[in-house]
């Protein structure tokens, strides 16, 4: 059986989401009923009416951003959209090699999920300095809204699966084998991820220092394009000349509403 949201229940919650986590979910009602309707029979409730009554009663947010994780989380997994590893290496690193004289490298993953973005933006980046990256200042800051999903990227602990698309030498530098065919992202990585709970709609706080490449990848595929174009705005002003964001492959920006530069798919510039 499957549950039914009534049109006023319907309006209330994705005129919420929307305004307070920019996330359209207006035209996907069949998504919202076949993503919640068993968990909502699971937990005892008789219809969505009572569930929806719940989760904006709970004043520590926690329902309703467990209830966007299960609306919005997309697959994720370790070295996702090579291409952009791929650019890191061949272009982006070495310009910041060569133009961060002070040898601070700052970025930040937003929307960072189970922690498998942030962690290969870490090993990308150690593989490319090697013996040099004891002189090198490196802050990767990961946030997301939901803490849940922010406590198994802080455990780092991993299947096979979730692996199998990255360097295999990246296997044997960069992690350690657990029981159950799982893997722990070493102490060498993980010392340089900094995780912390943010809503993306909220104005930026992280404001001492610039950061050289935000990757926000697979996140503003649910926003409109007001909040879209609001969201990399923030981002512009964050990023020094020369620096970069990086968004998911099924996304794109409107080059008429912003100043980034193009670079290629997913990739874009803050003019130097």
């Amino acid at each position: 059986m499957i549950l039914k949201i009534d049109d006023g229940d319907f309006k209330k919650l994705t005129e919420y989401i929307q305004k307070r986590y920019g996330i359209n979910l207006t035209q996907k009602r069949t998504l919202i009923e076949g993503r919640l309707g068993t968990t909502i029979i699971q937990r005892g409730f008789p219809d969505f009416k009572s569930f929806i009554k719940m989760v904006f009663e709970d004043r520590t947010g926690t329902e309703m951003v467990n209830l966007l994780n299960k609306l919005t989380t997309n697959h994720t997994y370790f070295y996702r959209e090579p291409e952009h590893y791929e650019y890191m290496a061949k272009t982006l690193l070495p310009y910041i090699e060569k133009a961060k004289t002070d040898h601070k490298f700052h970025i930040w993953s937003a929307g960072c999920s189970s922690g498998e973005e942030p962690y290969t933006n870490v090993m990308q980046t150690l593989d490319y300095f090697g013996m040099k990256k004891s002189s090198w200042k490196i802050d990767l800051l990961a946030t997301d809204i939901s803490m849940r999903v922010m406590n198994i990227a802080k455990e780092a602990i991993y299947t096979a699966e979730s692996m199998k698309h990255m360097p295999e030498s990246w296997k044997k530098k960069y992690f350690l084998a657990q029981p159950n065919n799982c893997f722990k992202v070493s102490p060498e990585v993980t010392k340089y991820v900094e995780f912390k709970t943010f809503n993306l709609m909220d104005m930026i706080p992280f404001k001492t220092y610039k950061f050289d490449l935000i990757f926000c990848r697979n996140v503003m595929i649910y926003f409109d394009n007001k909040t879209k174009v609001e969201l990399v705005k923030r981002f512009y002003d964050v990023l020094p000349p020369g620096g970069y964001l990086f968004i998911g492959h099924a996304e794109s920006i409107a080059r008429n509403e912003t100043d980034y530069q193009y670079i290629q798919p997913a990739i874009y510039r803050k003019p130097l």
